[in-house]
């Protein structure tokens, strides 16, 4: 398994780079995520690789980062119909923090956005992967949420809360939407931590 490589970069465009690692020429797939932030031709360059192995092909994915390989492996194996193709169209289509805050706050129109992913295949993502992407994604996906006014933001940060508390993301999120509309848009999120609590303890 191929999990990196390091050398000089020989070619680069938005969906493929050519690395020269001792005189072998690598051909490695990437997203326009990592293509961004690609250094210029002739420089030293170490990629992170998934190495994805066909009976008919040997194919290596590239990324800058170990965040953005990551979340294509949860792609791949976790979402049913979603191939290495449509993963790097996902990962090309929104940055890493976009995509985590749509997935955690089931923006099933945002990801259908994404060119070659329809509505079904973005309802699939964000039912597969809204657990798995964990309470470090709902922390990240936080600061995307700091513009919200009134109730929104205190809605999320209670739900932030309740999760570091033990409780599952599906369930803190319902019973906390319910507190919301019933003691109205302007409440605190300690006060909507607070009934919340409440209702799941009861």
């Amino acid at each position: 398994m191929i999990t990196f490589v390091e050398g000089v970069l020989e070619k680069v465009l938005p969906t493929m780079v050519v690395i020269n690692a001792h005189g072998i020429g690598y051909q490695i797939l990437i997203p326009l995520s990592s293509f961004e932030r690609m250094p210029p031709v002739g420089s030293l360059l170490r990629i992170i690789t998934h190495h994805h192995v066909r009976e008919d092909v040997q194919l290596l994915y590239g990324f800058y980062s170990e965040a953005e390989r990551d979340l294509f492996r949860l792609l791949i194996t976790h979402v049913s119909g979603i191939g290495p193709k449509m993963a790097l169209s996902i990962l090309s289509g929104m940055s890493l923090e976009q995509f985590k805050s749509a997935v955690i706050s089931s923006d099933i129109t945002a990801i259908s956005k994404i060119p070659g992913v329809g509505k079904k295949t973005a309802q699939r993502v964000v039912l597969e992967l809204k657990d798995k992407l964990g309470v470090a994604a709902q922390w990240e996906a936080a600061s995307l949420q700091q513009e919200r006014p009134g109730g929104e933001k205190y809605l999320h940060d209670a739900i932030l809360a309740l999760i570091s508390l033990g409780y599952k993301q599906g369930e803190a999120e319902r019973e906390a939407r319910q507190v919301l509309a019933a003691f109205g848009e302007m409440s605190s999120t300690e006060e909507i931590v607070r009934e919340t609590l409440k209702r799941l303890v009861s």
